[in-house]
């Protein structure tokens, strides 16, 4: 099996995608170090793997802090995967959102990913083998006009992503990045909003939202296959493909988004 007694990472893992995988990975026999700026949090899923017989640590992480990361990915050896999920969202329009949230979502959408995958990366450079797998988005791939701060830092780890796969295909390193649409993930609860009700915004999503079960276990097979971009479920992957012949078709799509949601935005 692809994860049986591997050493794995991953961020965000207290909630969410990232316990989704903990779990999953962990029944697949893999041993896990499970990174959180929510301490309990991670620790109560590591003992949840350890209850059902599995291996799992915790350890408190703000994927922000260079140091802190390479503190983490020093204790794991050696270092086979590295999932780096940790991240949140802001919805709104841009002339809503101070500047310290922009740079706050950069600084653990972006900065966070960029920071764990260079440390993976020098690490299985050096010992000739491994697979960083980053989370974005479908918003980093066609992007929406009211998660703009959101698409921007995801749109950058898709291309991220990309050219580090090519530059550690001769090396031995594996990079996929993950980009589904709307998963029952708590996401919502989690995010910022700018002038703006949550429940009026969720009401607009235009998508059904998948559940986590099976998208786990969607994103765990497109990583054992080393698929490159893992685009799930299918409304995601037919507009992502759409949208890449018929580039035009996006305008009217952001444009008619924007309409609606400046219905329910809150002036003041």
């Amino acid at each position: 099996m692809a994860f049986e007694g591997k050493n794995i990472a991953i961020t965000g893992a207290a909630s969410g995608i990232g316990r989704g995988l903990a779990l999953a990975l962990a029944a697949r026999g893999a041993r896990l170090t499970l990174a959180d700026i929510n301490l309990a949090g991670a620790q109560a899923v590591a003992a949840e793997i350890e209850r059902a017989g599995g291996k799992a640590s915790a350890v408190r992480l703000d994927v922000a802090d260079e140091a802190a990361f390479n503190g983490v990915l020093d204790a794991v050896q050696p270092l086979d995967y590295l999932f780096n999920n940790a991240g949140y969202a802001m919805l709104g329009e841009s002339r809503d959102m101070p500047y310290a949230d922009w740079r706050r979502l950069v600084e653990v959408n972006l900065l966070g990913v960029l920071a764990g995958s260079l440390a993976a990366y020098r690490r299985m450079v050096r010992q000739g083998h491994g697979h960083i797998v980053n989370v974005a988005s479908l918003a980093g791939l066609v992007g929406s006009p009211l998660m703009t701060a959101y698409s921007m830092t995801k749109s950058a780890v898709v291309m991220f992503s990309r050219m580090l796969r090519t530059e550690g295909e001769a090396l031995g390193v594996k990079v996929s990045v993950v980009c589904p649409s709307f998963i029952q993930t708590g996401i919502f609860d989690a995010s910022k909003y700018a002038a703006v009700d949550r429940n009026e915004v969720v009401k607009q999503i235009p998508f059904p939202v998948m559940p986590l079960a099976p998208a786990i276990e969607r994103i765990v097979a497109g990583v054992a296959r080393n698929e490159a971009v893992i685009v799930f479920p299918f409304h995601a992957r037919f507009l992502w493909r759409l949208l890449r012949w018929l580039p035009g078709l996006s305008k009217p799509l952001e444009r008619k988004a924007l309409r609606d949601f400046r219905t329910i935005r809150k002036d003041g």
